[in-house]
C-alpha cells in the first residue's frame, strides 16, 4: 500500500544504518551531477520528485539474497560501483525497488562526495578526479532562472567552502548538524542554529536575512518536510517481486534495458556475484583493448551469443533461469574467449576509434570460444593462417562505410552464429560469413564508388586506421607503436609556403586538398617519424637509407613510386599513389 511520510533526513539515516539496501537486482548508480543538483533544487523549491517501490524482507527471509549499499563517496574511475554487502541475517530490511537514483542522490549529497573527469585530462592522471562535495550558495539569487531552477547547488571542492568571490559556499551535508531533531532522542547534542553559522563566517545586514532564508528552507526540505511517500510490497516471493521490478523498469527508457537485464541475471546466479563478475571483466578487457571502451552491453551480448542460447536478443524471455544456468555454468569458457578476443584485436592494434561497433568482435568470439584461441594452436601456420583471416574479414567490415553493424544487428549475429557453428573449425570461415552476410543485405564486396572512397579517404575518418592496416599487412601495429604519416609533410601545406616553394597559384587549393588524403599517408615508426619531422620525404629517405637498394625497398614496399624532390611536383606524385593504392586496395578487399 502507498504510505505517506517520513524525511529526507530520515532516509538517509535509514540508508547509513543499513535499513534500506538495494537488492542484486539493482543496476549502478547512472546519475551525474546536474542531476543530483537539480533534485535537490526540486526538493527546496517543494515539488514533488515521485514515491519509491520498497520491498520489506522479513528478518528470516533476509539471508536468502545479495544485497549492496548505496553509492555515498562516488568516484568515477575508483569506486564507481555500488558496495556489496555480507549477509544479513535475522533482520528486517527495506530493499528499494525503485527509487535508488534519487536516494543515492541524497545519500551522496548529504553524506558524501563525487570525483568526476576533468575535460582533457587523462584518465591515469592524479589530479584528473577533484573531489567535490554538494555546496549551496547562500547570497544567490533565489528568483527562478529560464530553466526553472531557483537555488544554486554545485559540487565544488572542500576548500571553496565558505565566503569568497562574493559566494557563500554552505556544504549541503551540514544541514544535518542543523536537523531540529538533533539530540532528542541521543545523546549526540544539538547542532548549531542557521544564524549562528551565518555569523560565524560574518554575513551581516540584508545578505544575513537572504542567506537566513535560503539555509532555514534547506533545514526545512531536508529535515522537516515529510515528503518521502513509497509503495511497501510485502509479498516474500522473489518471482512476484522480480515480475513487479520489470512492470516497474522496463516501460521506460530512464533504465537502460541492459541494465534490466544485467539485474535480472544477477538475481538468478547462485554462488557467484554475476553483476561483479561482468563489470571486473569489462574493467580486465578494458586493460588489455587500446582503448575499446567496452561495455556491460558487450559483455552480455557475448554471453547470449556465446552459449547459443535461442537469439542474441536482449529480451527477457532469453534470460530465462535456465538459460542464466547456461551462462554462469560456462561463464570461465566465456571470459577466456573474450579476453583472447580483445588481445587479438589490441594485437591488430584497433582501438574505439576504427572499431566503431563492437559488435563486429563477436563472431570472432564465438570461433575462439568453439575452437581455441589461436595462441594456442599447435602449427605455427594454422596461427597466422587464422589470424591473417581474422584480421582481414575484421578489417572489412569496418571499412564498410554503410555500416554491417547497425540495424538487424542481433539477426545477423545469430545468423552468423549458425555458419560458426555449423563449420569445421579448421579455420576461420571468412568465405561463408562473407555469403551469410550478403543475403542479409550486409555485403563486404566493395562497388567501384566505395572503392574510389577509400582511395580518397582523408585523415579523419575513423576508418583511416584499419585502412591502413590493410595496406601495410607488413607492419605490426599491435606491438609497435606506428604514427600515421603525412608522406609530403603537412607543416609546409599551408598559401604562404607554397608560394615561397613555386607552387603555382592556380595549384595551390588543389594541393591542399589532396594533403590529408590516403595517398600521402603512410604508416611509419612513432621514433622514425619525430625524426623524419618536416622534412621532405626524398631528402629523408637519401639521409635515412644510403644504400639506393634499400631506398628502393621501401619505397616499394610503401607504394611511393619514383620521390619527387621539389614539393612542386606533389599532384604528380599524388595522382600516381593514389592509383597504386587503389589496385592495392581492390586487390585487399575482393579477397575472399
Amino acid at each position: 500500500m502507498y504510505q505517506q511520510g517520513g524525511t529526507i533526513e530520515n532516509a538517509v539515516k535509514s540508508i547509513e544504518r543499513r535499513e534500506y539496501v538495494l537488492p542484486a537486482i539493482q543496476r549502478e548508480f547512472v546519475w551525474d551531477q546536474e542531476q543530483i543538483c537539480a533534485l535537490f533544487d526540486s526538493l527546496m523549491q517543494g515539488y514533488p520528485y515521485g514515491e519509491f517501490l520498497f520491498w520489506r524482507i522479513e528478518p528470516e527471509r533476509s539471508h536468502k539474497y545479495r544485497y549492496y549499499d548505496f553509492v555515498r563517496d562516488y568516484h568515477q574511475r575508483d569506486n564507481p560501483h555500488c558496495p556489496e554487502l555480507a549477509i544479513l541475517r535475522n533482520q528486517p530490511l527495506t530493499a528499494v525497488l525503485d527509487g535508488q537514483q534519487r536516494l543515492t542522490a541524497f545519500n551522496i549529497g548529504l553524506r558524501g562526495s563525487m570525483a568526476v573527469k576533468l575535460p582533457r585530462r587523462w584518465w591515469n592522471s592524479p589530479d584528473a578526479f577533484p573531489i567535490r562535495v554538494l555546496a549551496l550558495d547562500l547570497l544567490a539569487s533565489d528568483e527562478r532562472d529560464e530553466d526553472g531552477n531557483c537555488y544554486r547547488f554545485a559540487f565544488v571542492e572542500r576548500s571553496a567552502i565558505g565566503l569568497g568571490d562574493g559566494q557563500l559556499w554552505f556544504q549541503v551535508s551540514d544541514i544535518l548538524a542543523m536537523s531540529p531533531t538533533r539530540g532528542r532522542t541521543s545523546s549526540e547534542p544539538p547542532g548549531p542554529d542557521p544564524s549562528e553559522w551565518l555569523a560565524d563566517h560574518g554575513i551581516v545586514g540584508d545578505q544575513f536575512k537572504h542567506a537566513n532564508r535560503i539555509l532555514r528552507r534547506l533545514v526545512w526540505a531536508i529535515c522537516d518536510a515529510p515528503t518521502v511517500a513509497y509503495y511497501e510490497e510485502k509479498n516474500q516471493d522473489i518471482e512476484h517481486v522480480l515480475s513487479i521490478f520489470i512492470r516497474r523498469n522496463s516501460g521506460g527508457t530512464v533504465l537502460d534495458y541492459s541494465d534490466l537485464l544485467l539485474s535480472i541475471a544477477v538475481s538468478q546466479w547462485e554462488g557467484k556475484d554475476a553483476r561483479k563478475e561482468v563489470h571486473d571483466l569489462v574493467d580486465e578487457l578494458n586493460r588489455i583493448g587500446t582503448d575499446l571502451r567496452l561495455s556491460k552491453d558487450f559483455v552480455l551480448k557475448a554471453g547470449l551469443m556465446l552459449t547459443g542460447i535461442a537469439s542474441v536478443g536482449f529480451k527477457v524471455s532469453n534470460f530465462t533461469h535456465a538459460n542464466m544456468a547456461i551462462l554462469q555454468h560456462r561463464w570461465a569458457d566465456i571470459k577466456a574467449a573474450l579476453i583472447a578476443t580483445v588481445q587479438l584485436a589490441a594485437s591488430f592494434g584497433f582501438d574505439s576509434k576504427s572499431i566503431r561497433a563492437t559488435s563486429a568482435l563477436l563472431p570472432i568470439a564465438y570461433y575462439l570460444y568453439k575452437n581455441g584461441s589461436p595462441v594456442g594452436f599447435s602449427s605455427k601456420n594454422r596461427y597466422q593462417r587464422d589470424r591473417d583471416a581474422i584480421r582481414h574479414w575484421l578489417t572489412r567490415s569496418i571499412l564498410k562505410a554503410s555500416g554491417i553493424w547497425g540495424s538487424g544487428l542481433d539477426t545477423l549475429l545469430t545468423a552468423l552464429r549458425d555458419v560458426l557453428r555449423e563449420s569445421s573449425g579448421e579455420r576461420f570461415p571468412a568465405k561463408e560469413l562473407g555469403k551469410q552476410m550478403a543475403q542479409r543485405g550486409k555485403s563486404l564486396d566493395f562497388t567501384e564508388e566505395e572503392i574510389d572512397d577509400l582511395a580518397d579517404m582523408k585523415i579523419v575518418d575513423r576508418r583511416v586506421f584499419a585502412l591502413l592496416t590493410l595496406l601495410y599487412p607488413f607492419v605490426n601495429v599491435g606491438t609497435q607503436h606506428f604514427h600515421v604519416d603525412h608522406v609530403f609533410p603537412k607543416s609546409r601545406f599551408t598559401e604562404r609556403r607554397l608560394r615561397e616553394a613555386g607552387v603555382l597559384e592556380d595549384e595551390i587549393e588543389a594541393f591542399l586538398s589532396r594533403v590529408d588524403r590516403i595517398a600521402n599517408l603512410q604508416f611509419l615508426d612513432g621514433v622514425v617519424n619525430n625524426e623524419k619531422s618536416a622534412k621532405l620525404p626524398a631528402a629523408w629517405l637519401r639521409e635515412r637509407y644510403e644504400d639506393e637498394r634499400d631506398r628502393r625497398h621501401y619505397l616499394d614496399r610503401h607504394l611511393l613510386g619514383d620521390m619527387p624532390d621539389d614539393i612542386t611536383d606533389f599532384l604528380s606524385f599524388y595522382e600516381m599513389r593514389r592509383k597504386r593504392l587503389r589496385e592495392r586496395i581492390v586487390d585487399l578487399v575482393q579477397q575472399a
